[in-house]
């Protein structure tokens, strides 16, 4: 499909059921990887990922993103290894430095400041590669040195860290503030300087790590002015044509959308796009139009 892979990154908490059909139901649409959200109030993500894959066969499952923080590095690799062994080295280990005040709060535990969340990070990074390098770790993961790593984020330090780290780089496309709203998505021009800002960071290793968008609203519609002039919260100071050429924004026919994406490949590099769970339908006619 022009070498573009497709996520969905669930969000709604469901029962065991209705979790199975819609996992099902996301590899029976040709999605090629099943997230899954690390948000108090939603699924505990590695049970979440087991069940999956254990009722599907062929997506790869991932955690999109895990708020690192909260995590011991040691208790993490742990859980990450075991995973990866029950669901037959499907995982792709999504991780991120956290960004929900209000989350903190919550579990009672002190919000870092944004450095020494993505210092936690690295740190974090770090630990699981000196854990999964050494033959006598066990639980061993599925594959040696454990699980192709997603980074996700916006910030340039944060983006930083997955250019020396990560397998995937993830762009959220703007940045949340601490309660975790987003005011508004970056325009295109921006988004680019970021990926520009990446590339140059990974140097050697540009093409050999893929790039990821996180797109936040998708609408199959003939009318496609008529819907982003009713997304102007997205890009308040941005032009409706502006606000279409966000990588972060899909609107319009399934053809369209689909080119967009192909647009996107090539002027961004992104060659990974995940949608969030309420686009899952939405979607799959974009995916039977790219295939």
């Amino acid at each position: 499909m022009g070498g573009i892979r497709v996520g969905v990154n669930m969000t709604v908490p469901s029962s065991r059921a209705e979790w199975v059909d819609k996992c099902r139901k996301a590899e029976d649409l040709g999605f090629d990887v099943i997230g899954v959200a690390d948000h108090l109030g939603m699924h505990a993500p590695f049970p979440a990922i087991v069940l999956a894959g254990e009722v599907t066969e062929r997506v790869r499952l991932n955690t999109f993103v895990l708020n690192v923080p909260f995590y011991n590095a040691a208790l993490l690799a742990r859980e990450v290894a075991t995973t990866d062994q029950f669901v037959d080295g499907r995982l792709e280990l999504g991780l991120g430095a956290g960004y929900v005040k209000a989350e903190f709060d919550a579990a009672g535990l002190p919000f870092p400041s944004a450095g020494e969340r993505i210092d936690h990070l690295e740190r974090t990074i770090a630990e699981l590669r000196r854990l999964y390098a050494d033959p006598g770790y066990k639980p061993q993961p599925a594959r040696p040195g454990g699980p192709p790593l997603l980074v996700g984020g916006w910030g340039r330090r944060t983006l930083g860290v997955a250019a020396k780290h990560a397998d995937v780089i993830a762009f959220t496309g703007a940045a949340p503030d601490r309660e975790g709203n987003m005011a508004g998505l970056a325009g295109a021009d921006e988004f680019k300087n970021r990926v520009e800002f990446v590339r140059a960071e990974l140097g050697e290793r540009a093409d050999d790590v893929e790039l990821n968008v996180l797109v936040q609203y998708v609408a199959v519609t003939e009318d496609r002015m008529g819907v982003l002039e009713q997304l102007r919260q997205y890009g308040p100071t941005l032009t409706l044509d502006q606000l279409g050429e966000l990588p972060t924004l899909l609107v319009g026919t399934p053809e369209q959308i689909a080119e967009q994406l192909q647009e996107n490949k090539e002027r961004f590099g992104l060659n990974y796009v995940t949608v969030l769970e309420p686009s899952l339908d939405a979607f799959a006619q974009v995916i039977a139009r790219l295939r």
